[in-house]
């Protein structure tokens, strides 16, 4: 049997400095997002601004796909795992976080309650509901809010914001493309943050989503974005 090799401190040095140089060439696997959106414009629009916002960095290592179905009830929940299926079996890669974003507004209180029950039951999939209307995290980013009103009545709200920061001519625009731009400019993001987190907390221990009014948990998206810049 041949003695065992033994390596003088040159040579130990110089395979480990090779092994060294050979991790550090490896590229990391990048991740991958889907977010399923229940609108087909105002939810994508904001999501994929935010997305554009994000460090050089983060997208040369992070694939953040999202797509607006136009899809409401339970049906969305069901698009979103479909579109999951297809993209993976299109693309050959493994999607590591789907996210489904739709409000309350266009859902019956079971098919709500339903829709989020069925999301909280697996790990890879979570939801970023609103109730009642994804504009509640508009108004977010100015001021703090606990009262349940219409769609119709938060794009006066934000409207009356905008005008009172400067912007005296300013209407809402639904589809609008800006609408990440111009809240970051006259809002704060990091308020309406703080502010959905406390109204999170109403809520604590509740089942009963399609009652908890208002209440978002867009900051939970938001924050899994935002977090991959320290990443």
């Amino acid at each position: 049997m041949a003695g065992k090799i033994k390596l003088n401190n040159a040579d130990k040095q110089k395979f480990a400095f090779k092994d060294i140089s050979r991790k550090e060439n490896v590229r990391p696997k990048r991740r991958f997002f889907l977010i399923v959106c229940e609108g087909e414009k105002t939810e994508p629009n904001y999501f994929e601004s935010l997305k554009d916002n994000l460090p050089r960095g983060v997208l040369d290592v992070c694939d953040v796909k999202i797509i607006g179905t136009g899809n409401n009830t339970k049906s969305l929940v069901k698009k979103a795992k479909q579109l999951r299926v297809d993209i993976e079996k299109d693309t050959y890669r493994r999607i590591d976080k789907l996210w489904v974003v739709f409000d309350k507004d266009s859902f019956t209180p079971d098919s709500f309650n339903s829709a989020i029950q069925e999301c909280l039951n697996k790990r890879d999939i979570a939801c970023a509901w609103t109730n009642e209307a994804f504009e509640l995290w508009f108004l977010l980013h100015f001021h703090y809010f606990n009262t349940g009103i219409s769609r119709r009545q938060y794009q006066k709200k934000i409207e009356e914001n905008f005008q009172s920061k400067g912007l005296l001519n300013y209407t809402y625009q639904k589809n609008s493309t800006e609408m990440y731009k111009i809240l970051n400019q006259y809002g704060s993001l990091k308020n309406a943050i703080a502010n959905a987190k406390n109204l999170e907390k109403l809520y604590a221990g509740q089942s009963d989503f399609a009652n908890q009014n208002p209440c978002t948990m867009v900051h939970k998206l938001v924050e899994e974005l935002l977090k991959l810049e320290e990443k």
